[in-house]
């Protein structure tokens, strides 16, 4: 028996996956599956940029507003989550949509999880205080020097994900890329479709997400954060806080940016993040690539997605 598609939708933020999604679904049968470490959360919608009411209502997304902002939610998490969704959805005669940003989740569907260790609290707290004596582009010059290859793709200020390969080196004595490299094959019951949307040009992507921060300013970003501050028991720390805009609108209603580098940090940010959602892109082997400043984007993927899963049934 042949196996049953997937679509796969990935692409940098503000690439317009949403509408193409949208496209889909109304002439497909299919089921959005949000691949998104954002969109998890409750309450916050303007910096995640999630899909309107009216949007929702046309095209439901499933692993939308799942967890409060205080909670985490692991790849291995949305692994587990994401395969049952994507049982039921094939059971119901649908094909899954997965549509996001995330591409360590798109990774970790596909090719399964390596077995890296627990967070460890007391390693965390003491890595936490090395950072605070020399800052985090120093520890990051520090997993340079026993880690080169995993160090090579993050940056120096991303504390998280320093922390994160720095803990693992510390409880395993082995560093992170080697134990990922020994992760077990694993092969995806199913036959995607990945489609990669990617800018011809960068610099129109990038003004569209000036464009698109600058929205989310207007539409009250800052309000939305203080609600949340009211709402839950939140620290600057948290994944969800640590997320591209609330981390620099909690700098800026700390006090501690102005609101010139409010919006100049933020828009640095987030083209940082669109760099490294492209390089995962560029660095996946098969994917279908369209270009995503098309004005007749959704319709050229829908025509390929169309001869794809008829493709594959014949």
């Amino acid at each position: 028996m042949p196996l049953p598609p997937a679509v796969f939708l990935m692409g940098p933020t503000a690439s317009g996956k949403t509408a193409v999604a949208i496209e889909l679904v109304q002439h497909l049968p299919v089921e959005i599956i949000s691949v998104d470490s954002a969109l998890v959360y409750r309450d916050m919608n303007i910096g995640t940029a999630k899909p309107d009411a009216i949007t929702l209502q046309s095209a439901p997304h499933h692993l939308l507003d799942i967890i409060a902002p205080t909670e985490s939610y692991s790849a291995a998490t949305f692994r587990h989550d994401t395969l049952r969704l994507m049982h039921d959805i094939t059971q119901r005669g649908k094909i899954p949509l997965l549509v996001g940003g995330t591409m360590l989740y798109f990774h970790a569907l596909q090719f399964g999880l390596s077995k890296l260790p627990e967070a460890d609290t007391t390693v965390r707290a003491e890595l936490d205080a090395q950072a605070a004596q020399i800052g985090w582009p120093a520890m990051h010059a520090k997993l340079a020097r026993i880690d080169p290859l995993t160090a090579a793709r993050l940056q120096p200020n991303d504390a998280q994900r320093v922390q994160r390969a720095l803990e693992i080196f510390e409880l395993t004595d082995t560093p992170m890329s080697s134990l990922i490299a020994q992760q077990e094959s694993y092969q995806l019951p199913y036959r995607i479709i990945p489609i990669a949307l990617i800018p011809s040009d960068r610099a129109v992507l990038h003004t569209r997400i000036a464009t698109r921060f600058e929205t989310m300013l207007q539409q009250g970003l800052l309000d939305e954060l203080r609600q949340l501050q009211a709402r839950y028991a939140l620290h600057p720390n948290l994944p969800s806080m640590r997320s591209v805009g609330y981390r620099q609108a909690w700098q800026f209603l700390a006090g501690e940016i102005s609101e010139r580098e409010l919006v100049e940090q933020g828009l640095a940010a987030t083209r940082q993040l669109a760099k490294r959602q492209l390089t995962w892109l560029r660095g996946m082997a098969g994917n279908i690539e369209f270009d995503c400043l098309t004005q007749d984007l959704a319709q050229q993927v829908l025509a390929r997605v169309r001869e794809e899963i008829i493709k594959g049934r014949l």
